[in-house]
């Protein structure tokens, strides 16, 4: 608490009480006694004034008693209202200090739980996404072990082709060799109808005869070779449909490694997804510790403040305790 000016009365106070512990009442003595405030000069001033005043009248004693125990009481009274000050002060401050710690261990609880849901919601969404990655896992096996049923099944369409080829071939070769023995034949016949008829005119109608057979010869010759003919346009039309079929399982091959790669795109995509929430999962539980850790720090601040405001009222109850006996002691004879 600011004291005010010096003047007498307060001069005259610390003078007193000076003199009522037996002290010689010095410039210095009475300037500590008044706090070590006011001018060494105005000091001895008022003083000399008192030594003064004291020397032109005779106090009686009775009543200079009763003016020492109104000024020790003054001088008590002020004592604990400049003791007083400081304590009320740190416990305002203790009293701000406690409530601006409850407030942020509240915000830091509520911080904490809203963090530890966040972990739980990542936690769900990795488990979902755990799921989801062994949901695409199995299609994508699946789907390889479809994808090599088919390129068996086209591999057997491969070799059922070069069979029918070979058997095209083979029919084709045996069309050939049908149409050459049959070119020969008729070859050897005109030549043989040429000599007999150079040779044996008489012989005609045997060679008309013969000429009848190979002319019938010819007509089964001539039916299987359009027999042959039928068969190769019928294995062509097998080796079209072959064709066809085989294009088909080309494109449903070309559609299944599109698949495939797009499966495989979605699986790193997933695994990159899985790294990056383990990565969030990781963060979050560091920023968990280090909230605890604060929680922690907070809680011995807090420890602290109360045992700083368990001396506080140690000390309050002291001057409590001081002032009672202050009180006691003036009320005493």
């Amino acid at each position: 608490m600011a004291r005010g000016g010096v003047n007498k009365a307060v001069v005259q106070i610390a003078r007193t009480a000076i003199l009522a512990r037996g002290e010689h009442p010095s410039i210095d003595a009475v300037r500590i006694e008044m706090g070590n405030t006011g001018s060494k000069t105005t000091i001895h001033r008022y003083l000399k004034e008192l030594d003064e005043t004291d020397s032109r009248r005779a106090i009686p004693r009775e009543h200079l008693d009763d003016e020492l125990t109104e000024l020790v009481a003054r001088l008590a009274q002020r004592l604990q209202e400049q003791a007083q000050e400081p304590i009320d002060r740190a416990q305002a401050h203790y009293e701000q200090l406690k409530v601006q710690l409850q407030t942020q261990l509240s915000e830091t609880q509520d911080a904490r739980a809203q963090l530890e849901q966040q972990l739980e919601i990542q936690g769900t969404a990795l488990q979902q996404e755990s799921a989801n990655l062994d949901a695409a896992r199995s299609m994508l096996q699946t789907e390889q072990t479809r994808n090599a049923a088919l390129n068996q099944a086209c591999s057997d369409f491969d070799l059922r082709l070069k069979d029918r080829d070979e058997q095209i071939r083979s029919l084709e070769e045996k069309h050939l060799h049908a149409r050459d023995a049959l070119e020969h034949y008729r070859n050897a016949v005109k030549e043989q109808r040429e000599q007999d008829q150079r040779r044996h005119e008489g012989q005609l109608q045997q060679v008309q005869m013969e000429l009848r057979q190979a002319q019938q010869s010819a007509l089964v010759r001539q039916d299987e070779i359009t027999q042959l003919h039928r068969d190769n346009e019928r294995v062509l039309s097998e080796s079209r449909a072959l064709s066809k079929e085989l294009n088909q399982v080309s494109d449903q091959q070309y559609k299944l490694t599109n698949l495939n790669s797009q499966l495989s795109a979605q699986l790193g995509q997933l695994q990159s997804e899985r790294t990056l929430l383990q990565e969030r999962l990781r963060v979050a539980t560091e920023e968990s510790e280090g909230l605890k850790q604060a929680h922690a720090q907070i809680q011995e601040s807090h420890a602290a403040l109360a045992l700083r405001a368990i001396k506080a009222e140690t000390a309050l109850e002291s001057l409590q305790a001081l002032k009672k006996s202050e009180e006691e002691s003036k009320t005493s004879p």
